[in-house]
């Protein structure tokens, strides 16, 4: 460790360390005094730079440094609030906003954007306009709403497309504060390939990309008496829907969850972890019959719609390995229509399904082929994190000041193993759990397959599984995940049994996800915090097996018969198809 000074204040600093990383990594110095460095650019594993020309400091003798690249060495002078600086920041930012969409009165990250707090900083929050800037009109693509008006041409939204997911659907074209954010090939973001996984949009620092903001219209359902409508919650959305609402990172509030979804309005309330739950009976008899049968191994999850998506456009030579299982949302919505509907005598038809989840890719889910168990939409419409928020605070609910509620029943009841979901690694423990029992005949007492657990890109793991040396791969991130799939092409790796994530982390990566600041990713690890919180409440429940849910036991009895069954397939199961690059 080395010792600096950052504005006449003694700083701790790593050795390696740049100038705006010492300026945050030291928690007392950070928290005592005003020596953070400015940066609209940086993101810390997205993008590790910073060239526009706010992120300076000054070295007393040397003169301005870009703070990003600058390393700092044993005694260091630093500056981040002379007159240089300031002066510099302010011409800088002038141009910024002389381009940028100030109506923050309409901007859904008003209070949580970090242009704004660079304004309070440099104290411009009431910089006169010079010349109205010439606005172009928003670009709805698929899910993903762009604006040019509220860009900052920060590029994070390209590097995390190109550097994490691999997929560059996007480029930065033109230059300075006139470039435009447009698809790298084609004229919309599908043909460019994007496969809706949203990260693009929890990067961005303002609100130049949001999804399609679907409130409105189930606001209006929410209206109308004709109308049943219900909501399901995925079960990442208890580990960080708080964060809206000034908890800290990875708080666990599944009971004011409930509660504040009860307050909406809706008619019943559900969990999609009841769903996860019957996902592994289908999953893990999928993968049993497979290995019994001589199916197309390894078998990879079919959860995630961004995944989906991802590899139907890119690697649609391998759907034969995709499990049909369709994923939990949409396997909720079909039994919401088919089997509650049948129970409570109520014309599927009158229902609308609504749900809450941290994915972006979750909204373009709902137009698939083969996703209408009823005849009508399993699911109606998809809510993220944010939109959820948003909802919540629309309706003056306050989240901090409701009492715990339960989830209602027969569809509020999920395990421990649903619950993990959320987690990259979580659906592969969910479904060992079930097929461990199962192959071996008898309750195992290995809960724990803690192989697969962690943020990692890609985890592996073998276990003995009844007589079967079962092997395993939990995979996070769409580059990680080209990565793995050519190697399986190519033949280098043999698996049994793989999962894949589109998001980073998993679900309490995903797209739909509460927005933070770059601040914040500098000092907490959002997937990991987010993720203990799931596994918290997994130790935590009595049930921590999907096969053991008395409630998903009873829909079996009472009506699909068994894991597998034609009314299994008929109902649960879906097809997909290769779009080609």
């Amino acid at each position: 460790m080395l010792q600096i000074t950052i504005n006449g204040k003694p700083v701790t600093a790593r050795e390696g360390a740049t100038i705006l990383e010492a300026s945050v990594e030291d928690h007392y110095a950070r928290e005592q005094y005003d020596i953070a460095v400015m940066s609209l650019q940086y993101l810390k594993g997205v993008q590790e730079k910073d060239e526009s020309g706010l992120c300076i400091a000054e070295i007393p003798g040397i003169g301005l440094v870009n703070a990003a690249e600058t390393i700092v060495t044993e005694g260091m002078e630093i500056l981040t609030k002379s007159p240089e600086v300031i002066e510099r920041q302010k011409q800088v930012l002038k141009d910024i906003l002389d381009h940028h969409d100030r109506d923050c009165r309409n901007c859904s990250r008003t209070g949580n954007c970090e242009l704004q707090d660079i304004q309070y900083s440099l104290r411009m929050t009431k910089n006169p306009v010079t010349d109205p800037i010439e606005t172009v009109p928003l670009r709805a693509d698929s899910i993903i709403v762009r604006d040019d008006n509220k860009c900052v041409r920060c590029g994070r939204c390209v590097a995390v497309c190109e550097n994490l997911q691999g997929i560059g659907a996007i480029k930065m074209e033109g230059d300075g504060m006139t470039a435009r954010i447009v698809p790298s090939k084609g004229i919309s973001l599908i043909e460019s390939g994007c496969v809706g996984c949203g990260q693009c949009i929890t990067v961005c620092p303002v609100g130049a990309l949001h999804e399609r903001d679907d409130v409105a219209a189930v606001t209006e359902a929410l209206k109308d008496p004709e109308k049943y409508v219900v909501i399901q919650a995925a079960p990442s959305v208890r580990a960080s829907i708080s964060e809206a609402f000034g908890y800290p990172v990875g708080s666990g509030t599944k009971g004011k969850l409930a509660a504040a979804l009860r307050a909406l309005g809706f008619d019943r309330v559900f969990d999609t972890v009841f769903s996860a739950d019957l996902t592994i009976m289908e999953e893990a008899n999928e993968l049993v019959e497979r290995i019994q049968n001589g199916g197309s191994l390894p078998m990879f999850t079919s959860c995630c719609p961004g995944w989906i998506n991802y590899i139907e456009t890119f690697y649609g030579e391998m759907l034969d390995h995709v499990s049909s299982c369709k994923s939990p949302q949409q396997m909720f919505g079909a039994m919401v229509k088919t089997f509650l509907a049948e129970k409570e005598g109520i014309p599927a038809e009158k229902i609308v399904v609504v749900s809450a989840m941290p994915c972006t890719a979750k909204k373009r889910e709902l137009g698939r082929d083969h996703q209408n168990a009823a005849g009508v939409p399993d699911v109606d419409f998809s809510l993220t994190n944010r939109e959820l928020a948003r909802m919540i605070e629309q309706a003056g609910i306050s989240f901090p000041g409701l009492e715990d509620e339960e989830f209602d029943a027969p569809l509020g009841i999920g395990s421990g193993a649903g619950t993990i979901f959320g987690a990259t690694g979580g659906v592969m423990e969910a479904a060992l759990r079930t097929a461990n029992d199962w192959l071996n005949g008898e309750a195992q007492e290995a809960i724990d397959f803690t192989e697969v657990r962690g943020i990692s890109g890609v985890k592996e793991a073998s276990y003995k599984v009844g007589d079967l040396e079962l092997r395993v791969a939990a995979v996070s991130g769409l580059k990680n995940a080209a990565e793995l799939l050519n190697k399986i092409k190519a033949g280098e790796v043999q698996y049994d049994f793989v999962e894949f994530m589109a998001c980073p982390g998993g679900c309490v990566n995903g797209g739909g996800q509460p927005q933070q600041k770059a601040s914040v990713r500098m000092i907490k690890d959002l997937r990991t915090e987010r993720a203990l919180s799931l596994y918290r409440i997994d130790q935590a429940d009595r049930l921590r097996k999907s096969h053991e849910n008395p409630e998903i036991i009873e829909l079996y009895n009472c009506f699909l018969e068994r894991p597998g069954s034609e009314k299994a397939h008929a109902y649960l199961h879906t097809q997909y198809q290769a779009k080609g690059e």
